[in-house]
């Protein structure tokens, strides 16, 4: 098996990898063994100045990169751009904050001194999925590398320019060979690599499926794992919401990166008494959007990243309109050799309807009618995902009364929900466990050790 490196935008194959050998393998963990002990005892000032020298690179090489992700999976540049930033601005805030996080915990007990100090794990494998190809990976390795642990990354078999590119930018920042390092493999290999003595912890961004079959391997092999997959979130629009802001947003938020984030308003729960208020201006905001080439600025529409997840999400399309979903704009692939689809909307999304309960990864709106608050909050919490949540009101207390009844790891009234360095991000129920991002994430990988003397 090799992996392919193709432009969704017109479907030309850009590059071709080999996939590892057994031995590949075996020489880039040995590798990052040797190297990990050695990390671990690097003084910490020393490993977040690394950190912050690896934000400088990512700067320096801003275009190279955005351009490597735009190529690679689809992204429009300008937000291509935008993520290479986020992973410099996560480096530089773990290179500040680091000290403080990793900082002894003085406990009074009946010793003469106890406490609680923060050590490394050891090596964490990473198995990233493709739709934010550097931000997705900076995310649990900035924090990682600083708490002192080595980081091994099994990425998405479409976007391998970009895994590289990502082992290439540590290597510049000056960090130690093997502490971080990019294996070449398919996902049937993760298994393997993650019962390998030399790996201690795993963390997976992706699919509800794929963070199944990694939490079981990690389970019977009691690894710490991390898991953030699927997510459905709900937009909430209360009676009293500033329409035109609510409409700007839904329009941002679900159609951001062609749709294809984890974190994308999904479903648009909206009160009845303004339901046809908000869909008419939804509609002609998502009108307004056009594909293109993603390189020209003026696209406002990416292609998706592959042919066959366009294909799996028009299949989730017909089969919900042809269980009583109506479709009010797009709902169907656009002509052509690239994988674009066109900026669609779903009214009337019930029970029943696939729109309803599954994830729609693309460019896809389900609207769903509610009674009142009361309902709005039941209908959000009637999925199995709990990611995040948004809610549009003029009362900002009354919106913080709503988020704090809804199943998900995040809830943001008046906001489109983002991942923030400075805030835990993660999910519950079928979205997952664990947190990454501000202390809470780089404490997930690191053994709160108690110590106790007298």
């Amino acid at each position: 098996m090799g992996f392919k490196s193709i432009n969704p935008a017109d479907g030309t194959l850009l590059k071709e990898f080999d996939a590892w050998t057994p031995s590949q393998i075996e020489d880039a963990l040995q590798g990052v063994a040797m190297a990990t002990p050695g990390w671990a005892a690097t003084a910490l000032p020393e490993r977040c100045r690394l950190m912050g020298k690896a934000a400088q690179v990512l700067r320096n090489n801003q275009e190279k990169l955005a351009r490597t992700i735009t190529l690679e999976m689809g992204k429009l540049i300008k937000e291509a751009r935008g993520e290479v930033e986020k992973c410099a601005w996560v480096c530089e805030y773990y290179a500040e904050h680091g000290p403080r996080f990793l900082a002894d915990e003085l406990i009074e007990t009946d010793a003469s001194r106890s406490l609680v100090a923060y050590q490394p794990l050891g090596t964490v494998l990473a198995v990233m999925p493709w739709n934010f190809p550097f931000w997705q990976v900076f995310r649990f390795a900035a924090p990682a590398l600083v708490g002192g642990n080595s980081g091994v990354l099994k990425h998405a078999a479409n976007v391998p320019q970009c895994a590289l590119a990502i082992e290439q930018v540590f290597r510049e920042a000056g960090f130690p060979a093997g502490v971080f390092r990019t294996l070449l493999i398919g996902s049937d290999q993760v298994h393997k690599v993650i019962e390998d003595p030399r790996i201690h912890a795993v963390t997976i961004t992706g699919s509800e499926a794929a963070g199944r079959k990694v939490a079981a391997a990690a389970g019977a092999n009691l690894k710490k794992s991390v898991l953030e997959l699927g997510g459905s979130d709900a937009f909430i629009v209360l009676e009293d919401a500033d329409l035109d802001e609510a409409v700007k947003n839904a329009a941002a938020s679900r159609f951001l990166n062609s749709g294809q984030s984890c974190i994308a308003a999904k479903r648009f729960i909206v009160i009845e008494d303004i339901a046809a208020e908000f869909l008419a201006r939804f509609k002609q905001a998502v009108e307004a959007l056009h594909t293109g080439d993603p390189m020209d600025e003026a696209t406002t529409l990416a292609p998706m990243a592959r042919h066959d997840l366009r294909d799996e999400l028009h299949h989730q399309v017909a089969a919900s309109i042809g269980e009583g979903a109506i479709p009010i704009t797009g709902c169907e692939p656009v002509p052509g050799p690239g994988a674009f689809y066109r900026p669609s909307i779903l009214d009337s999304v019930k029970p029943g309807v696939t729109a309803y309960q599954e994830e729609m990864f693309g460019p896809v709106a389900g609207v769903i009618r509610a009674k009142d608050e009361h309902d709005a909050v039941r209908i959000a919490n009637d999925n199995r995902y709990g990611l995040g949540s948004s809610i549009w009101t003029r009362n900002a207390a009354r919106g913080e009364h709503v988020a704090r009844q809804l199943q998900a790891g995040s809830a943001f009234v008046n906001g489109m929900v983002k991942s923030d360095p400075r805030l835990p991000f993660g999910g519950v129920k079928a979205s997952g466990y664990g947190r990454e991002l501000s202390h809470h994430g780089i404490h997930e990988f690191l053994n709160a050790k108690t110590l106790w003397v007298k």
